[in-house]
């Protein structure tokens, strides 16, 4: 676990942040500080124009207490989630909301040549229209469909496909970037955003991203379990029958039988023309009979998958998330009802199975939301104020 400094700045910010302490009363309850201390830290964060006063809270009598809150207007942050076939990417302000966003149908197997220059064009594009320029940029955040090394930071390997390998992806954005970078995978920052602003009321989930892969994420005791290298939560890869050679070199994966591509695959046999995952969701939309029996074949898989797992990990929720999901009840149902049905009796007892909640946009408000943290991490902001003449422009970094 990464050392805090216990009385610095960033300890407040990571209160104020979280909504959990916003007052200097209740953050000197929350702290055991005194009041000459939070005072001090204040300052830092306010000289620094990381936090502003957001004038009185309500209170039971006399004078209302002041309010901090995150200067949300004090740069932007980049957000990039990379899919099998499609990529959508976004401008927030620093608290995470959308200001501009964007999306094409590339993905995973264009490489990361094509995707970042793709990406750098679209994202001066939307700066412009903003009127604003690569230097208000604080924080860049990228999912990526693929394992990130935590220890190194870069794209692990083996990867799907190979282009994606050790790819460090701070290197695929200009120089005069000077921005935090956070990297995680495509349905890890899919899980952040659920989790913060979906559901926050599930501690534990399971967290499945369903397009032309199967991707799944672990949230334990409200934090999204990455495992010893950033490969924790390998559903797709589990043995689920069949023959079909996976990518992975193995046959009989559940990515075989149950994902975007295994559906297109069948849908090819059936005559029917399809692209990507949205083109599937598109189909069934349509009325098309063989996509919607495809799509429940595939549910099933994925319950049947999920079997272990939930015993193992008895978690509060299975969230149901990518563009696959978005076809609703008939792929969606038979998750639920085979779970419900099929769990050990103590794993399903007020298991719920639900939708993601934040829709298309949930990974790239993931994405935004891992910047903001690595933007504001509680030891480098604590190091940062204490310099003199901070101020939240030199905070970023390439």
């Amino acid at each position: 676990m990464a050392h805090v400094i216990s009385t610095g700045s960033g300890v407040v910010l990571d209160l104020i942040r979280s909504g959990q302490a916003t007052t200097r009363s209740d953050l000197i309850m929350r702290l055991g500080w005194s009041r000459i201390t939070l005072a001090r830290r204040l300052d830092e964060l306010l000289n620094a124009e990381i936090i502003v006063s957001a004038g009185q809270s309500d209170s039971r009598g006399g004078r209302p207490p002041e309010e901090f809150v995150v200067n949300k207007d004090a740069g932007l942050l980049l957000a990039m989630d990379i899919g099998g076939s499609h990529s959508r990417l976004a401008i927030t302000d620093l608290v995470s909301n959308i200001l501009l966003e964007d999306e094409a149908d590339i993905g995973l197997n264009q490489g990361p040549d094509d995707i970042f220059d793709w990406s750098c064009q679209v994202f001066d594009h939307l700066l412009a229209n903003l009127g604003k320029s690569r230097s208000d940029v604080r924080g860049i955040g990228v999912g990526v469909p693929g394992p990130v090394d935590s220890a190194s930071g870069r794209i692990a390997s083996p990867q799907l496909n190979a282009q994606w390998a050790d790819v460090t992806v701070k290197d695929y954005f200009p120089d005069d970037y000077r921005a935090v970078f956070a990297v995680d995978r495509d349905v890890n920052i899919l899980a952040v955003g659920e989790h913060r602003l979906g559901w926050p009321e599930y501690d534990d989930a399971i967290v499945l991203k369903v397009g032309m892969g199967i991707g799944c994420g672990l949230v334990f005791d409200g934090r999204v379990y990455h495992g010893t290298r950033g490969g924790a939560g390998d559903l797709a890869h589990s043995p689920s029958g069949g023959a079909e050679l996976c990518l992975c070199g193995r046959t009989g994966c559940l990515d075989t039988v149950a994902s975007g591509r295994a559906i297109q695959r069948e849908l090819h046999a059936l005559g029917a023309t399809v692209r990507t995952s949205a083109d599937i969701v598109a189909l069934a939309n349509s009325g098309h009979e063989g996509v919607a029996e495809l799509l429940a074949d595939a549910g099933n898989h994925i319950a049947d998958a999920l079997l272990d797992p939930v015993a193992l990990l008895n978690p509060a929720a299975v969230v149901i998330g990518g563009n696959v999901a978005q076809a609703g009840a008939v792929f969606l149902d038979p998750i639920r009802d085979r779970l419900l049905r099929e769990a050990t009796a103590f794993s399903r007892r007020d298991l719920v199975v639900i939708p993601a909640k934040l829709g298309q946009e949930a990974g790239v408000i993931g994405a935004s939301l891992i910047a903001q943290d690595a933007l504001f991490e509680p030891d480098r902001i604590s190091r940062l104020t204490r310099e003199d003449g901070a101020s939240l422009a030199k905070y970023g970094e390439k």
